[in-house]
């Protein structure tokens, strides 16, 4: 084929080539015209070998010349398949060229049925995970050739959010909807679409049916819709579940197209499955089922059935409603009183007492018409009664309830606590090289890499190097390849996966003047950006000089490298190192060494002191004095109020001077200031006398804890394992945030600080408090934990602890039902004593400082004198006798009285 013409000018196929490649895409068209079937089959090999080029060129320049290869490429593809996969690459698409009157004007001089087969291919193609840019051409061919409107997920999706966009006077949503063609093809469709709940309940103005949720219902009654179609759609999304913003939506539209009781009636059993769902949506199925029961639209049945289902949910409001939506029933027909007070009776092995005793009054209200015949299952369900609820149950019922065990106090309750923990084993040094290969390659491909899987690499890198370095290099080389070393984030913190900047020295990539610079602090650190945190500081410090030594000195291994998980280090194990390193003539890192002393147990023997004493060098000899003198002597704590108030600055936006809303109790500590000194003057290093500064609550510190970047990892615990009281009240605002802010998280580094070592004081009570009070039921679960093993070590403070909730609940720090969940998760482990240890101090700030009417105190109270009840706990409290004395019969004055009963024996 001919390229160029007699004349020697370009011929068409090399002139469109060029006009691609840096032309105007305005000529395309007219190029593309004057080429045949065979001339455009001639052009794809040099099209596809310039898209080849550009695959990786993300310039402006590489965009344009994109676009127009998007374009001549789809014509000159003479089948349809080929063409549509043409349009769909994910490389091509680099903007919005469906927009572009060139590519419409190509594809409109294409015959029809290759247009319709073109973006009928396009349309069911997945979306890519950064968008779909082809609805604007695909539409434009369906309206102009009339075809068949697509279905596929990306093209709805598309066509919904195009309804939405806004921009001067317009219809309502409903309006438009009824002169668009494409609605009701692709209205039924969106009800199989999920993360639809966001545009369904966009509501774009004040107008009714200006949101699709109410658009879908104007539709079905004006006709534009299948009513029952839709209506069993809907229903059918709802019975399949999904996330809470898409079920609220779908329920939004059930509820706009208002079905009619007969419509629902002949959906029972659908509306039956729907209270297993969503809170929200078993709640409208119950209201629906007793609007049908109370017109005798189902049969009585279904209302028992329903109470199986809504009788054992946790939600009390849907188990008080259900309560009463039977009594109801039975005031009504008093021969339903028989199956009414069975189905009542499932609500006795409910888990909430005051649910038992409603369940319960229910029965004795109706068990004169319900006759002698339901006394046996009633005797039966009785048995899931709280003890407290059996001499009633048994008066009742006409024969005792319980074995009698349960109601006697103190008699054979046995505190179950988890065993304490042991702290995992580090492992053995790796032995060879390759292994540390592959340890290296676990550590980078893990989300959050362990504290033994980072110090294990860290040592073996010094390890290897000294042994053989040159085989080091070769067995690093696959995993340098996949993760060159290039550099940190300026905006982010030191972490385990910098350990490649000790690889990149390991290989020589860095010059030794330029880590002895890093090291010696001449000239900005690689490491250290200009958010990094004092814990990064740490490992960045570390890193740093484990690069030198590998270059440089060579020592046969780490001292700093703990002997289980937890951080900590062996004395015995430190000063077996010291004398290797004597015998081997190394002088230690002062990083190293300083970071080995704050995570050395000095709680030791006397035979690991004097053959601390037998060691000759500097190091040996500081080492020695250390363990003699106890070490690092912990801070004192004082309890402090940070309640800063407003500023001068009006507007509050989400994280900017959060702390003017809240109040919050934390912990000051006076700091090490240079730290003890050695026996010839030494001193910590300043990046290790850093992690234990001064710390007390103040608007700068607010404002530094808060950085983004700063976020507690399981290595920031380990650099000081036994000190989790200076660690507990320098992190105390991550902790207090998940309880007063609702932040995600930070609850789960509680059980670490619980198996630290060191004491247990305020500071670490204050966290556990707090954690207590999270707001996501994973941080609660984690304190639970935390409480657990505390409990189980003998170090839980009760008093401490129940001191410090009732504070946090009275000012509304923690709520009360979140506190209740907590404790109540603690009590169902078995742990019910220690609950008591923790409640019983609590109760005198919860009754006396928090409002009566808090949410959530009744069932605190009521899990407090059942655990005082089982545990044989005595003696009258003050604020619980006032509380119970009190006339009224509201839930929490029930179960005040209730309590004092107990205490009173």
């Amino acid at each position: 084929m001919r390229t160029t013409t007699d004349t020697g000018r370009p011929g068409p196929v090399e002139e469109l080539l060029t006009t691609v490649r840096s032309g105007r895409s305005a000529r395309i068209p007219e190029l593309l015209a004057g080429l045949d079937a065979a001339q455009r089959r001639a052009c794809l090999p040099g099209l596809k070998e310039l898209r080849k080029e550009l695959r990786q060129d993300w310039s402006q320049d590489a965009a344009e010349t994109k676009g127009r290869l998007l374009v001549a490429g789809a014509a000159c593809h003479a089948g349809p398949a080929g063409a549509a996969v043409w349009l769909g690459a994910a490389d091509l698409g680099v903007r919005d060229w469906a927009r572009d009157p060139v590519l419409n004007a190509v594809v409109e001089a294409q015959p029809q049925e290759w247009q319709v087969e073109v973006v009928t291919r396009l349309a069911a193609r997945p979306a890519h995970r950064w968008g779909w840019s082809m609805y604007p051409l695909i539409e434009a061919v369906v309206r102009r050739t009339g075809c068949a409107v697509p279905r596929g997920e990306a093209f709805v999706r598309a066509w919904l959010n195009r309804t939405l966009e806004t921009g001067g006077p317009r219809p309502t949503l409903a309006d438009k909807a009824r002169t668009d063609p494409f609605a009701p093809v692709l209205l039924p469709e969106l009800f199989e679409l999920a993360d639809v709940g966001h545009p369904l309940m966009s509501r774009l103005s004040p107008r009714p049916g200006d949101v699709w949720t109410e658009a879908l219902g104007e539709l079905a009654a004006a006709g534009l819709l299948d009513r029952a179609a839709v209506l069993d759609r809907c229903v059918a999304r709802l019975l399949r579940g999904g996330k809470p913003a898409d079920q609220r939506a779908f329920l939004d539209v059930l509820r706009a197209l208002a079905p009619t009781p007969g419509e629902y009636a002949a959906r029972v059993r659908d509306v039956v499955a729907l209270l297993d769902g969503p809170s929200v949506i078993a709640g409208h199925a119950q209201e629906v089922l007793a609007e049908l029961d109370e017109a005798g639209l189902i049969e009585p049945e279904v209302l028992h059935e329903a109470s199986e289902v809504v009788l054992f949910r946790t939600e009390k409001k849907l188990v008080r409603a259900q309560l009463g939506r039977l009594e109801r029933a039975a005031r009504r027909a008093p021969e339903r009183s028989g199956p009414v007070v069975l189905a009542a009776a499932r609500a006795f092995g409910h888990a909430d007492p005051g649910i038992q005793e409603r369940a319960l009054n229910v029965v004795a209200r109706h068990l004169g018409a319900a006759g002698g015949e339901v006394l046996p299952e009633l005797r039966s369900a009785a048995e899931a009664l709280n003890p407290v609820h059996h001499r009633r149950a048994g008066e009742l019922f006409g024969a005792p309830v319980g074995s009698g065990e349960d109601d006697a106090p103190d008699t054979g309750w046995t505190e179950v606590l988890p065993p304490v923990p042991v702290p995992s084993p580090l492992g053995a040094p790796l032995a060879s090289a390759a292994e540390l290969a592959e340890e290296l390659s676990a550590l980078l491909a893990s989300r959050e890499p362990g504290v033994a899987a980072f110090e294990r690499v860290l040592d073996g890198l010094v390890r290897q190097s000294h042994l053989d370095r040159a085989a080091l290099i070769e067995a690093l080389e696959p995993v340098r390849r996949a993760h060159p070393w290039s550099g940190t984030d300026q905006w982010g913190d030191c972490e385990p996966r910098d350990v490649l900047f000790v690889v990149a020295a390991v290989a020589g990539e860095t010059p030794p003047h330029r880590l002895w610079d890093a090291l010696r602090g001449r000239g900005g650190s690689p490491l250290r950006g200009a958010h990094v945190t004092v814990h990064g500081t740490v490992i960045a410090a570390r890193l740093e000089e484990a690069a030198w030594q590998v270059t440089a000195t060579r020592p046969p291994y780490l001292l700093a490298t703990p002997t289980d998980a937890t951080g900590a280090l062996d004395a015995a194990v430190l000063v077996e190192r010291l004398a290797g390193y004597e015998a081997a003539g190394v002088a230690p890192g002062q990083v190293d060494l300083s970071a080995a002393l704050l995570r050395v147990g000095v709680r030791t023997d006397g035979a690991v002191v004097r053959a601390a004493d037998a060691l000759t060098s500097p190091a040996g000899r500081r080492l020695a004095h250390w363990l003699r003198t106890g070490g690092l002597p912990g801070q004192p704590s004082e309890r402090v109020v940070f309640a800063p108030g407003r500023g001068v600055r009006r507007a509050n936006v989400y994280g900017d001077r959060w702390w003017e809303d809240v109040q919050r109790t934390a912990v000051a500590q006076p700091g090490i200031g240079t730290g003890p000194a050695g026996p010839d003057g030494e001193r910590l290093r300043p990046e290790l006398r850093a992690l234990l500064e001064a710390t007390e609550p103040s608007v700068a510190r607010a404002r530094k804890v808060y950085d983004w970047s700063r976020r507690p990892l399981a290595h920031w615990f380990a650099m000081l394992p036994w000190h989790r009281e200076e660690l507990a009240a320098r992190w105390l605002d991550p902790f207090a945030a998940g309880a007063d802010r609702d932040e995600r998280g930070t609850g789960r580094y509680l059980p670490l600080l619980a198996e630290s070592g060191g004491p247990a004081g305020p500071a670490l009570h204050l966290a556990l408090a707090y954690g207590l009070g999270a707001r996501y039921a994973e941080d609660r679960t984690a304190a639970v934990d935390a409480l657990l093993v505390l409990a189980a070590r003998g170090e839980l403070d009760g008093d401490l602890l129940g001191r410090e909730l009732g504070g946090l609940v009275a000012c509304g720090t923690v709520l009360a039902t979140r506190l209740g969940a907590a404790l109540t998760l603690a009590a169902e482990t078995g742990a019910r004593a220690t609950v008591w240890s923790v409640l019983g101090p609590a109760l005198p700030g919860l009754l006396g400082g928090a409002e009566p009417s808090l949410r959530g105190l009744g069932d605190l109270v009521a899990l407090a004198a059942d655990c005082a009840r089982r545990t044989g706990a005595r003696g009258p409290l003050a604020e619980v006798t006032a509380l119970a004395e009190r006339a009224g019969s509201s839930r929490l004055v029930k179960e005040a009285r209730a309590l004092r009963d107990v205490l009173a024996g």
